[in-house]
């Protein structure tokens, strides 16, 4: 079985530190975000994937290609011309047999094999307060009747989480050829929701499924929140000798920690080095150094150096800061 994963957006919302890392490469419970996500389908039976990369993808492929053994494609989507755009580039590499798309900036938590043992096309779905920065999803009779993406007035709080289970994937195509031809964009860009109810009125019947345990990447703030959400179904009990640990945390093996208090909810990264410091409910990335310093719903990017009394801070790849 094969996914298809688009990753190549900008994740501009996540800056500075996506000027210099793809956004699905930021590190959050412990493990770059595609790499839960390939982690999860992996699990549920996927042998096969096409990644969608746009600029630094040669990052992902590296990271990809050292860490997992699944079998990988590797497509470049050189202009941001929406989802649609980048499932239509991915087109050479599944045939007739069903596909499933996942969108990269977001990690899941559902059983995916009775969804992929049924006939019918499903789209995971949840109920949200404020469906508006969505694709919102209409039922009727147990059946999708609509899909309409990021409604003014939304006519319904169920709405798409990034996962689609495409029993048609042919027909799903077609819908995007006609998307292209009539120029029919949504938001400036060619939307796969867009593509999806066009399936629906050819005929494409098309059911839901719940995905409760859906947890946004795409900002600083829901990073952190997915970060402390991955840390609690951590077990792991790290003993660092001279360091208070209050859990959950994660630490790498490969970082080094003195003298400090890490947790609850903080992820220490592969060769990051920690001293003196009390770091929580933060994320600090690869080789970042930290030295003397109080950090609170921090991201800390790779390679950052930080001196000083900081409580809370946003800082990019390669960043220093002192405090005297």
């Amino acid at each position: 079985m094969r996914a298809i994963i688009p990753v190549a957006g900008f994740g501009t919302r996540l800056r500075p530190h996506t000027y210099t890392l793809p956004k699905v490469l930021l590190n959050v419970g412990g493990k770059p975000i595609i790499g839960h996500i390939l982690d999860k389908i992996i699990k549920d039976g996927f042998d096969e994937a096409t990644i969608i990369v746009g600029n630094m993808g040669e990052k992902i492929r590296e990271y990809i290609q050292n860490n997992y053994d699944i079998k990988c494609t590797f497509i470049e989507q050189l202009e941001p011309k929406g989802i649609a755009h980048a499932v239509f580039l991915s087109r050479e590499t599944f045939s007739s047999a069903p596909i499933l798309i996942i969108l990269g900036d977001t990690i899941f938590d559902v059983d995916l094999k009775p969804v992929i043992k049924q006939s019918y096309s499903s789209v995971g779905v949840k109920q949200v307060e404020d469906p508006r920065r969505f694709g919102v999803v209409e039922l009727e009779g147990g059946y999708v009747k609509q899909l309409i993406e990021k409604p003014e007035h939304p006519s319904s709080n169920l709405v798409l989480v990034g996962l689609y289970w495409i029993q048609n994937p042919q027909l799903l195509l077609q819908c995007i050829t006609d998307l292209f031809k009539k120029d029919q964009k949504t938001k400036g860009e060619f939307q796969l929701t867009d593509a999806l109810q066009l399936m629906i009125q050819k005929g494409e019947r098309m059911k839901t499924f719940d995905v409760q345990g859906w947890y946004d990447c795409g900002k600083p703030e829901t990073l952190l929140a997915t970060n402390r959400h991955l840390l609690d179904k951590i077990s792991d009990r790290t003993a660092l000798d001279g360091v208070i640990i209050n859990p959950p945390v994660f630490i790498s093996p490969h970082a080094t920690v003195t003298h400090s208090i890490i947790g609850p909810y903080a992820t220490i990264a592969d060769g990051a080095k920690v001293n003196d410091s009390i770091i929580r409910n933060s994320i600090v990335s690869d080789d970042a150094q930290i030295s003397m310093a109080l950090l609170e719903n921090s991201l800390i990017g790779n390679n950052a150096v930080i001196n000083g009394n900081f409580r809370r801070i946003n800082i990019g790849d390669s960043s220093e800061i002192e405090f005297h």
